[in-house]
């Protein structure tokens, strides 16, 4: 059994955590993504990829495919697009998926591919189609704004409470812009275009033209523009292969770079530096990348500082000098006194005419537990020396397992680096060495150090589960772990296998280590799996549809619902399924055909080992009292009273709880009496108490 404690990490002194895979990345994409329309959305959301069919080379029969995933590549959605060409594809901040049509209609699906609604974008985008279109996100929600045939702008700033706005025309503009983005100001979403070297700004009201300050001349036409997530900062993309960085108001200049690329980038973004104020914009080409900063980098070189003067004293070997400077400076342990001490043991360690433990001793007598240094790095001192003794016993004195451990692997001491990270209990570091160990030693000795060490063997078997399948059966084959063996066989007849003959002869393996393990009910219920496969396969043959994988109640349940009543018995027969359960199957798989005859048919066949209240609440399940009550009459005494209430018999009930003199079942009857419809029936429960109370 591996130890339950293995895969624990330290925290601190006196905590532990420890980490969970949460889930695995499932991309499986069939084609390349530049055939589709992709759409992400904003922190992480799902991805959406609709298969682009339109394309003049792909065939007019194809039907384009949506689909939804998540941003780790699960699949969440897959549905044949039915409607008209799509232009562009967006993410609301709801995570509703805005489809943007060629006129002007504009599909809402949820997360899972469910229809939400449709709305148009005008009769003027209907009528000139649309050219391009954004999906925007503002304060007051999600936009979408549309380029028409007619070169001409149309925009809603939140779809949630549609408001659509024609936008002023372009003076001159005979063609599409050469790029175009929205841009929100003043709490108004506006529209930022480029035609040949001149910039539009287009507003509710006008159309003005606006210049980026400080742009390098020549400029005869934008490529690209892209505009921050909080639509602050605008980047431009000139055919002269300059970067234009700063304000979204084009008001200031950030900075502007020459990338001696005159091809129009692919794609343009604006990203920030974590836990930073600065900012870069990426620009990306068919087969580069590159990241523009919004200031040059500087170096600014000052004067002689202190600690230039005392890293001067140290090189002189002058310590308790720049000692007695810290301590008259009053300066920080780490950056005073521990440096130099410091400075001072990598210094003594290169003393040879002195032993290793003498060495070691004056080091740690004078350092102790001194803040700020580092016995690991004093050591790697010592190893470059050539004394890989005293290196062995400086790191002795160092508390951080995660300091020694890297170490003692380079000076090739693996052994001991798995020692020690076995007692520092942090498992990155255990599994650090565990590789190293794989690739340094053969596969014999490997296996005897993991023996001797039971924890780092827990931790490997963990890791060949998901890495290294065959090495783990060899492993459980040394130890002669029939029952883990028994366990790897089944999981391998499934994920590996896909012949039902493969699976049938990884589980016939699975059966003959559980035997040995003297796991008899382990083995049983496999050498039962095996005879369910052979014979779903056989149905599947004989019978068409989908058998295999079924459970065994699931099988039974199919072959009811096919009709195939006397193979579903001689199953339960075969796999000795209790009478009560195959009732229970039976009984829900005809209801659920609604074949009531049938079912009327089974109910007589033999006495319901279950009772035939179960036919009473199924069938009120499928809304049908007109069958119900057939089987309420039927209802043993005990529970009369309850089928009668469920096909809503109040009176009924009524008689035979009076007639029964159960207070609990009077109580329920009332519990069930409506107004005055059942008034006479309240009343009528009301004198039998009575009665009963006076004898």
């Amino acid at each position: 059994m591996d130890c339950y404690t293995a895969n624990w990490n330290p925290l601190g002194d006196s905590a532990f955590y420890r980490k969970y895979e949460l889930y695995s990345m499932d991309w499986d994409l069939k084609e390349e993504l530049r055939d589709c329309l992709v759409a992400a959305a904003p922190y992480g959301g799902p991805i959406a990829l609709l298969r682009n069919p339109w394309r003049k080379e792909k065939a007019a029969s194809v039907r384009p495919v949506l689909e939804i995933y998540s941003a780790s590549g699960m699949p969440l959605a897959t549905l044949l697009w039915k409607s008209g060409p799509v232009v562009s594809l967006g993410w609301s901040a709801e995570e509703e998926l805005l489809c943007v049509q060629e006129d002007g209609g504009v599909l809402v699906y949820g997360l899972h591919g469910d229809f939400r609604r449709h709305f148009s974008m005008g009769n003027e985008v209907l009528q000139n189609q649309v050219l391009d279109a954004r999906i925007f996100h503002t304060e007051f929600g999600s936009g979408v704004a549309i380029l028409t045939g007619a070169h001409r702008f149309t925009l809603s700033a939140n779809v949630g409470d549609l408001k659509l706005r024609r936008m002023p025309e372009v003076p001159g503009l005979q063609s599409a812009p050469s790029c175009w983005t929205t841009l929100c100001q003043d709490r108004v979403a506006h529209i930022l275009l480029a035609v040949g070297p001149d910039l539009y700004l287009l507003d509710h009201a006008a159309c003005s033209t606006v210049t980026p300050p400080g742009l390098a001349p020549g400029v005869s036409s934008f490529l690209q523009m892209a505009v921050s997530f909080t639509y602050r900062h605008l980047a431009l993309f000139t055919d002269t292969g300059y970067i234009w960085m700063g304000t979204a108001s084009l008001k200031e200049k950030l900075c502007e770079f020459n990338c001696n690329i005159r091809a129009p980038p692919k794609q343009m973004v604006w990203c920030s530096r974590p836990r930073s104020k600065e900012r870069a914009v990426v620009v990306a080409w068919e087969k580069r990348l590159m990241v523009v900063g919004d200031a040059p980098e500087s170096i600014q070189y000052k004067q002689l500082t202190i600690q230039v003067l005392l890293d001067r004293l140290v090189l002189r070997r002058l310590y308790p000098l720049a000692i007695q400077i810290c301590e008259y400076l009053r300066l920080p342990e780490v950056q005073g006194v521990s440096r130099i001490l410091a400075h001072w043991a990598c210094y003594k360690v290169q003393q040879k005419d002195v032993s290793d433990e003498d060495v070691a001793r004056a080091i740690n007598q004078k350092l102790g537990d001194t803040p700020g240094v580092s016995y690991s790095d004093i050591a790697a001192r010592a190893y470059g020396c050539g004394r890989t003794e005293l290196a062995i016993k400086l790191l002795e004195y160092e508390p951080r397992s995660g300091e020694q451990v890297p170490l003692l692997l380079k000076m090739k001491r693996s052994k001991l680096a798995l020692t020690k990270a076995i007692e520092s209990g942090d498992t990155d570091l255990v599994f650090t060495v565990l590789l190293h160990l794989k690739n340094e030693l053969n596969r014999g000795d490997f296996f005897m150090t993991l023996r001797n060490q039971p924890m780092a063997l827990s931790l490997y078997r963990q890791f060949c589960k998901h890495q290294e399948l065959e090495t783990l059966k060899d492993l459980y084959n040394q130890d002669d772990n029939h029952q883990e063996l028994g366990s790897f066989h089944i999981r391998a007849s499934y994920a590996a296998e896909e012949r039902i003959e493969g699976r049938v002869a990884a589980l016939q393996t699975a059966a003959d280590a559980f035997y040995k393990a003297k796991n008899e009910f382990a083995a049983k219920a496999t050498e039962d799996q095996m005879r369910l496969l052979r014979l779903q396969r056989r149905l599947e043959d004989e019978l068409g549809g989908q058998f295999l994988d079924l459970s065994l109640h699931d099988t039974v349940t199919t072959l009811i619902l096919g009709g195939h009543n006397k193979r579903a018995e001689q199953l339960s027969r075969d796999f000795r399924i209790p009478d009560k359960r195959l009732w229970w199957l039976k009984l829900t798989a005809l209801a659920d055909l609604e074949d009531w005859e049938e079912l009327e048919k089974f109910s007589k066949s033999k006495k319901s080992p279950i009772g035939y209240l179960p036919f009473v609440e199924i069938c009120m399940k499928q809304h049908n009292k007109y069958e119900a009550k057939k089987y309420a009459s039927r209802v043993g005494p005990e529970q009369k009273v309850k089928a009668l209430l469920l096909v809503g018999d109040v009176a009924q009930a009524a008689d035979v709880a009076i007639e029964r003199r159960n207070d609990a079942e009077l109580s329920l009857v009332l519990s069930h009496c409506t107004g005055a419809t059942d008034g006479a029936t309240a009343d009528k429960i009301q004198r039998a108490r009575a009665q009963a109370q006076k004898k």
